[in-house]
């Protein structure tokens, strides 16, 4: 296995950063900083980042089989168009409910797009690390990205029998997702918010875009959205 490397490869400031997306027709990464209803495409080429910005707190992002991208806003399904930067919802959810919001979305081997929303808020002691975003990689194994524990770990998922831990230079680690030619990148997202003013001197890449390569093991390209 070749040496482990980590870089921040997009200092964005996410408030939550979230929804990380490998586009291999454009060799972009696409992902979601939530609290500021952005949906974001870093050109992994150009190092240029576009940025589209909502109505309502933005989720996750897929791909679409027809083109361009499905996104979760607020509780709606919405198609993006990039070129104008606007949204058409597809469907929405729970309208009666206020100050609610869908949490996450993926879409499946069947190119169904699922999201949840959000139902339970848990308290966790500082030593504690909460399981956020995760992807599989081609062995059938989990990479899960550690809120609070600034590391994404590698999990057989049969046993729960952690294989491999990967530490990050950010303690809010959000998610994470295979991306770049072969897919053997692994991309992971950060979060900003809610970090205090001391530990950000420590962690100016707070809220950034990482690359991490010589893991070894390579990822599956994501679904698309088949509607």
């Amino acid at each position: 296995m070749s040496s482990i490397k980590v870089e921040c490869v997009l200092r964005e400031n996410c408030r939550c950063g979230e929804s990380p997306v490998w586009e291999e027709a454009s060799s972009s990464l696409l992902f979601v900083d939530i609290s500021s209803k952005k949906v974001c495409r870093w050109d992994s080429l150009s190092k240029q980042v576009q940025r589209v910005t909502l109505d309502a707190p933005v989720s996750s992002v897929a791909l679409r089989q027809a083109g361009g991208y499905v996104a979760t806003v607020g509780t709606k399904f919405c198609a993006l168009n990039w070129k104008d930067e606007s949204a058409v919802v597809l469907a929405a959810v729970d309208k009666d409910k206020k100050n609610n919001r869908f949490n996450d979305g993926k879409v499946d081997p069947a190119g169904r797009y699922f999201a949840a929303n959000r139902r339970s808020i848990y308290k966790m002691e500082k030593e504690e690390h909460i399981p956020d975003g995760m992807c599989i990689d081609t062995e059938g194994k989990l990479w899960v990205a550690c809120y609070n524990g600034g590391r994404v770990i590698r999990l057989d998922p049969e046993t729960g029998k952690r294989l491999q831990t990967v530490k990050l230079p950010v303690d809010k680690t959000t998610s994470c997702c295979f991306g770049g030619k072969d897919y053997s990148e692994m991309y992971v997202t950060s979060a900003r918010s809610g970090v205090n003013p001391q530990t950000l001197l420590q962690q100016p890449e707070a809220g950034g875009i990482f690359k991490i390569t010589g893991l070894g093991v390579k990822g599956i390209p994501p679904y698309p959205y088949a509607g």
